[in-house]
């Protein structure tokens, strides 16, 4: 992995997705006691940020290869990102998807024109079972963070907030990052160190499922004890991939975690003083910028909004819950 190769991604992708804004309310500052922007990836072409990654490892594929089809493995949003990128290259989509992924997910996965196959997060072999079907209809698998056209693709959102936060008159923050299996930090990473090497990468995940914050700490891959449980499905992973833990530990800082509760009352506040909508994973950057001040250093916090692919039901609990 290297700068350019995400620079080169940038390329590949052009006007095909969003360039997301970032916002800020005076609200929001309030509550973390500092400034809080918000990169809004909850409004990228899909829905989410993995539409980054998914344009980048689809284009990347040499077209003789590429028209076979493609296979990804996702709870919905790398599968709606692969979907996406594969409909527009005109070429057959296969995603795996746990059989507990939100019904909105896999709707908007299959209406992108996919063949959607539902597997046990609990039971199965996501890997052996994306593997297996891979070889036998000659598809090209697309890993959802330990891939390295995905992590270009995602590093773009990097190059983004340098640039736009340099609009904003902000030059030195600490970037929150929604974190699964670190494939959008890592990129993030790599692209702050080269364009804002004042700004620095932190994760954020779901307490329980805080894999990649203790693996920072130790300096080694752990793992999660359970694979399910959280509403924060979209970030919830085994453990960190092999090509982005040694990223994220060369180049990030402390990671956080905070409670599903927590990233609950950040889309509610979203909705309130921003007006978007943030799905629970996509929530928990938010969430430890609003209220973990004391693990958090400068003046002002940047704050990824990963994805709002967010079921109709737990939305309205959330604004229900924490309307005030």
């Amino acid at each position: 992995m290297n700068i350019e190769m995400i620079r080169a991604a940038r390329e590949r992708i052009g006007t095909n997705l969003r360039r997301t804004p970032l916002l800020s309310n005076p609200a929001l500052d309030a509550i973390a006691g500092r400034r809080v922007l918000l990169k809004a990836e909850c409004l990228q072409v899909t829905g989410s940020f993995k539409a980054r990654g998914g344009w980048s490892a689809v284009s990347a594929i040499p077209e003789d290869t590429r028209r076979r089809g493609v296979i990804a493995f996702s709870s919905g949003n790398h599968a709606q990102g692969v979907a996406h990128a594969a409909k527009m290259h005109g070429v057959p989509a296969v995603i795996l998807m746990p059989k507990d992924a939100p019904r909105a997910k896999v709707d908007n996965t299959r209406a992108l024109g996919a063949e959607v196959v539902l597997f046990d997060r609990e039971t199965d072999d996501r890997d052996a079972l994306g593997a297996a079907l891979a070889e036998e209809r000659g598809l090209t698998l697309i890993k959802p963070f330990d891939e390295p056209q995905v992590i270009a693709g995602q590093g773009t959102t990097g190059l983004e907030i340098a640039e736009q936060a340099a609009e904003a008159g902000v030059r030195e923050a600490e970037v929150l990052v929604c974190c699964g299996g670190g494939g959008l930090t890592s990129g993030i990473a790599m692209a702050l160190e080269a364009e804002a090497p004042m700004m620095r990468a932190r994760t954020v995940e779901p307490e329980g499922f805080d894999d990649v914050k203790r693996s920072l700490e130790t300096g080694e891959i752990r793992r999660n004890d359970r694979l399910g449980g959280s509403i924060c499905d979209a970030i919830v992973t085994p453990q960190p991939g092999d090509l982005t833990f040694p990223i994220m530990h060369r180049l990030c800082g402390p990671g956080l975690a905070v409670s599903d509760e927590e990233a609950m009352r950040a889309m509610a506040l979203a909705f309130r003083h921003l007006r978007v909508v943030i799905e629970p994973g996509g929530a928990v950057a938010l969430a430890a910028a609003l209220f973990r001040p004391e693990a958090i250093s400068g003046s002002a916090v940047i704050a990824v909004a990963s994805g709002g692919n967010v079921d109709a039901a737990l939305y309205a609990d959330a604004l229900e819950r924490f309307a005030s």
